[in-house]
């Protein structure tokens, strides 16, 4: 071989090795453009979930707080139609047997050792009076509603029972309204489910000051 074909391979091979690190060179700044760019993107990604949970977690709080100033506003306004009765007169026994009542449904008296279940419960069936009213004495809203009723109606005041704790619903033939609403010592008759009297009544009195046994169980009762 001669001389000069010698040089030339021997600076193909030069060029060779040099190229082959000019590459190295640029695969390893591109990894470390592609790393740098995921570490970034991922810090935005990061920054980004983070300031959108504080968002979230700042509206939840002022959406709860306009929640409970709308309670607040509901509970002061009066309820229009109200029936009140004296609480004092409103005895709170403990009997096994039935009770008479002087309204329907009952507000109040002597009633069953067994509270009826209320932690936002929907009846399909009448449930008796003595556990029901177990039930308003531990802070309990009853919603009642005869075959008058519309079934809208009904469909949506299950739906506001369902997500209220303290509160239970159930048919109940001999009422005199189509939908009645009732607790310790107060009721009200509605005509529908957005009668603005139903939130009124929600706010001011499931676990109101009307309560008896505030703080008493909703749960561990009975089942109609």
């Amino acid at each position: 071989m001669s001389f000069e074909r010698r040089t030339r391979i021997e600076q193909m091979r030069k060029a060779d090795r040099a190229r082959d690190r000019r590459n190295r060179v640029v695969a390893v700044g591109l990894s470390a453009v592609v790393v740098t760019g995921l570490l970034g993107f991922g810090t935005y990604m990061l920054l980004e979930r983070s300031e959108a949970s504080d968002r979230n977690s700042e509206r939840r709080a002022q959406d709860a707080k306009q929640t409970e100033q709308e309670k607040e506003k509901l509970a002061a306004e009066p309820v229009a139609g109200e029936k009140s009765w004296d609480a004092k007169k409103l005895t709170r026994n403990h009997v096994t047997t039935e009770v008479t009542y002087p309204m329907e449904p009952p507000v109040g008296g002597d009633h069953n050792p067994a509270w009826l279940n209320c932690d936002g419960v929907v009846y399909e069936k009448a449930v008796p009076n003595v556990n029901a009213v177990h039930a308003l004495e531990h802070g309990a809203v009853w919603v009642t509603y005869n075959d008058k009723a519309a079934d809208a109606d009904v469909k949506k005041l299950a739906a506001r029972v369902g997500s209220t704790p303290f509160s239970l619903m159930s048919p109940y033939e001999g009422q005199a309204g189509p939908i009645m609403l009732s607790a310790w010592g107060k009721q009200v008759t509605v005509d529908g489910a957005d009668d603005r009297r139903v939130a009124q009544f929600f706010a001011k009195y499931v676990q109101g000051k009307q309560t008896p046994e505030p703080g008493a169980p909703c749960t561990g009762g009975v089942d109609g």
